[in-house]
């Protein structure tokens, strides 16, 4: 078992940050059984300068018996943004949507927030495990939808893409993700392994996708750039945030 120490940099980032980092891992230790997940030496803290403005990321990563990789980014540049990525990888033997949930936030709000748990079958549906329970949630509404990126075809029906308006949009937006990741980690924890290897390299295949779709954004792109330069950042995106190697012995 791991005791997960909190990280410094989340009390200077904005509230609705803290929180949802707070809660994330809150949920992983209750609901799983985390075991360490080993980050390469000089990617789990890093210290950059984007625009004249001191850029800090930190990384925690664990793993478990249906994931084989936990991992949450903190980041924050200056006083100007402060930013929360975070994705769950199964493990190509469980049959397990990706959460995922990014925050980009200022002194003037959340200007980004996105949540999802993202199919990775070849017909990108989720399955009625979860798909039911989803439409079964109280509707929300928000001021402010956001448009998918053209590379979002990997994003479920599920999918929620808002500015928040307020402080009362932000606390929704949070009521949203503690739902879906409270409902994962309980339908993930009850499912059985599967030992079919057509069954496991089509989910291999669908992460894959996934990341590959995922290294497509720009705008992140262009931040770490600008910062850290391009060959670092290409190591960062394909190593850190979406590694997905292709063999099934590595999951």
């Amino acid at each position: 078992m791991v005791t997960i120490v909190q990280s410094s940099l989340r009390e200077r980032q904005h509230v609705l940050v803290c929180q949802l980092a707070n809660f994330i891992e809150e949920q992983w230790q209750r609901h799983l059984e985390l075991s360490p997940y080993e980050i390469p030496e000089d990617l789990g803290y890093i210290e950059g300068n984007f625009e004249g403005e001191k850029l800090v990321i930190e990384n925690r990563c664990y793993q478990t018996t249906q994931f084989r990789k936990l991992h949450l980014e903190l980041a924050r540049i200056g006083d100007r943004l402060d930013i929360l990525h975070c994705v769950m990888f199964p493990r190509a033997n469980y049959d397990l949507p990706i959460f995922g949930v990014d925050l980009v936030g200022s002194k003037l709000g959340i200007g980004a927030a996105i949540v999802d748990l993202s199919p990775t079958n070849s017909e990108r549906l989720l399955s009625k495990s979860y798909s039911q329970v989803l439409a079964n949630l109280p509707p929300m509404e928000f001021s402010q939808p956001r448009d998918l990126p053209e590379w979002g075809d990997i994003f479920s029906e599920f999918c929620l893409f808002v500015r928040p308006g307020d402080s009362y949009e932000e606390a929704l937006f949070l009521e949203r993700v503690q739902q879906y990741l409270a409902i994962h980690c309980q339908i993930s924890v009850s499912q059985s392994p599967i030992s079919s290897l057509v069954h496991k390299a089509q989910i291999l295949l669908g992460q894959h996708y996934y990341c590959t779709q995922q290294q497509q954004n720009d705008k992140t792109r262009r931040v770490l750039e600008k910062s850290l330069g391009q060959a670092w950042t290409d190591r960062y995106m394909r190593q850190m945030l979406f590694d997905c190697p292709l063999n099934i012995e590595n999951y």
